[in-house]
């Protein structure tokens, strides 16, 4: 290697070493690409959340409107204020740049109407008349658009390149003097080794020089430009009138900074989140409760075998479970097992019965034939047959004994909650075969550890979430583990409930007092306490900690962290609680 062709390296080193050296703040080729666009490169910026389509909403005492431009056209959800439910069958009537128009109804409570004119302009003041029930309200929404964003530069062509060539070095002197001083370098070597030697080695080396200086130039020039625009990688261009024609956003929930949640009505239709406006009442504080499901006493029994014996079904077989039986039905029968003791016993007791009988039937044919010529009275003849006949039915009796079983019958009607009945097992005295309970009469045994009012309604809570209303029905005198027994019974429909199943009950305590009742759907356990979500806008959901107590099997006491007249989530918090 030569020594010109190494002196030209080293200074494309150098010129390459400067060039990245450059502070930030010194332009390179383009002013506009010094602080990317406004943006301050001394602070990191938070990133930029996913992209919505433009959107306005507003509110009135009974309803909340959303409207969200989806391509050329603009969809207008309608819900109820209170309850955030959808409002469907309703009239909407736009007040347009074009006209009064009116939006139909593409589902439940979401309205679509044509609106050509948004791209006539960037700001739209529109007016909505909501009409349902009878009544009509009028609603003005802000519509703002997103400016266009400008156009990306053109790619540079061959020739366009070449003729801006000869600008090149002054756009560079203007611009960065420190390029222009590299590029100086090279050039002025690249003309000292011509003139010394003029071989094709120092004109390749001189010709090198000047073309690694307009390359890098061209090279930082490039860099600057697509700094300037982001490149061609850029992600999430601003979002114009032209870029929304083309279809639907797919729009997502998302936790914003500040904490709330961000939910589109889309979304919330398909969360199906409805919301409740706080209030106080006057309400008792009630205490949780261990319980579970016991029979109602006089709507319930058992059946028992009084002897020990054999089972056996009846003719119609073993009734199976949940099976309704009436009072007196036959369910099950028990022979009784005879001992090789008891039937000797038996054997002889038959044969005096016997013996007697002959005797007594003898003397009574005696009787019969003297009574006709006087010599026996009739009266005798009368005793000798009453006295034959009783010996004939204990003789029955004896053979019943060891021929016929005992019939199990029904003691109520109801359903057979227990069955416990084998063909064939040996069951012994006092067995219980079957439980019979009248599931519409059921009742709930709690365990409480302070005194509860005669006559107080209480609500009982199920694992699933159920609610049962209970009324009073009596409280024990004797304590159960420390704690008194009360018992409720369950009104209404007990469908699906089970003997000994565990439930919550909720019972009333102390006096009642002014406070905050909250549905106990809406209260989620949060880390370190509860949390509940209020509707502070249309998209907007917030998470409130609060103090809570229990107040039934519907509600909870809300003690601190939000007042009254408040939209608070009463349905879907939970799953409102899992969006990040």
């Amino acid at each position: 290697m030569s020594r010109s062709l190494a002196a030209a390296l080293r200074a494309l080193a150098l010129l390459v070493a400067l060039a990245l050296l450059a502070p930030p703040a010194l332009p390179i080729l383009s002013g506009p690409a010094q602080a990317h666009e406004g943006h301050d490169h001394g602070a990191e910026a938070p990133p930029a959340p996913a992209a919505t389509a433009p959107r306005a909403e507003a509110v009135s005492e009974r309803f909340e409107l959303v409207a969200v431009v989806q391509g050329t056209d603009l969809v207008l959800y309608l819900d109820a204020f209170a309850t955030n439910a959808p409002v469907p069958e309703a009239s909407v009537a736009v007040m347009t740049p074009e006209g009064r128009r009116k939006a139909a109804e593409t589902a439940p409570g979401t309205y679509r109407l044509a609106a050509p004119w948004l791209a006539t302009g960037d700001d739209h003041d529109l007016v909505v008349g909501v009409s349902a029930e009878g009544r009509t309200d009028l609603l003005n929404l802000d519509l703002h658009l997103p400016a266009p964003a400008e156009t990306a530069p053109a790619p540079v062509s061959a020739s366009a390149a070449a003729a801006s060539a000869a600008t090149l070095a002054d756009r560079l002197a203007r611009q960065n003097p420190v390029a222009l001083a590299a590029g100086g370098f090279l050039m002025g070597l690249g003309v000292f080794a011509l003139a010394r030697r003029r071989r094709a080695g120092s004109v390749l080396v001189g010709l090198l020089a000047v073309g690694a200086t307009l390359a890098l130039a061209l090279l930082l020039g490039g860099a600057a430009q697509a700094h300037e625009g982001h490149g061609p990688d850029a992600k999430e261009p601003p979002l114009t009138p032209a870029a929304l024609t083309g279809g639907t956003l797919m729009e997502r929930a998302r936790r914003l900074p500040d904490g709330s949640v961000f939910v589109p009505k889309s979304l919330q239709r398909l969360l199906a989140l409805r919301t409740g406006l706080t209030a106080e009442a006057s309400v008792t504080r009630s205490a949780e409760l261990p319980g579970r499901i016991i029979p109602d006493p006089n709507a319930s029994g058992v059946v028992q075998s009084s002897v020990g014996g054999r089972l056996a079904p009846p003719e119609r077989g073993f009734p199976r479970l949940g099976t309704r039986v009436a009072r007196g039905d036959v369910l099950a029968t028990v022979t009784p097992p005879v001992q090789a003791v008891d039937v000797s016993d038996m054997r002889q007791r038959q044969g005096e019965l016997d013996q007697q009988i002959a005797i007594l039937e003898r003397r009574v044919g005696r009787f019969e034939k003297l009574s006709t010529t006087g010599a026996v009275a009739q009266t005798q003849l009368d005793d000798a047959r009453s006295e034959l006949g009783g010996l004939r039915d204990r003789r029955a009796a004896l053979d019943a004994i060891r021929r016929e079983p005992e019939a199990l019958v029904a003691p109520v009607d109801g359903v057979i909650a227990e069955a416990n009945a084998v063909a064939g097992a040996m069951a012994a005295p006092g067995t219980v075969v079957y439980r019979i309970v009248d599931p519409g009469r059921l009742w709930v045994e709690a365990l409480s550890f302070e005194a509860l009012a005669e006559g107080s309604r209480a609500t009982a809570r199920t694992g699933d979430g159920g609610t049962l209303q209970l009324a009073y029905r009596g409280t024990g005198l004797a304590d159960r583990n420390q704690a008194v027994p009360v018992q409720f019974a369950i009104q209404g429909d007990g469908r699906g409930l089970r003997l000994g199943q565990f439930v919550t009950v909720l019972a009333p305590i102390g006096q009642a007092r002014p406070g905050l009742p909250v549905a106990r759907s809406g209260v989620v356990r949060a880390e370190g306490g509860s949390l509940v979500y209020e509707h502070v806008s249309a998209e907007r959901f917030m998470g409130r900690p609060v103090r809570v107590a229990p107040l039934d099997a519907d509600r909870m006491l809300v003690d601190d962290g939000i007042a009254a007249g408040r939209r608070v989530v009463t349905q879907g918090a939970e799953l409102l609680d899992q969006i990040r």
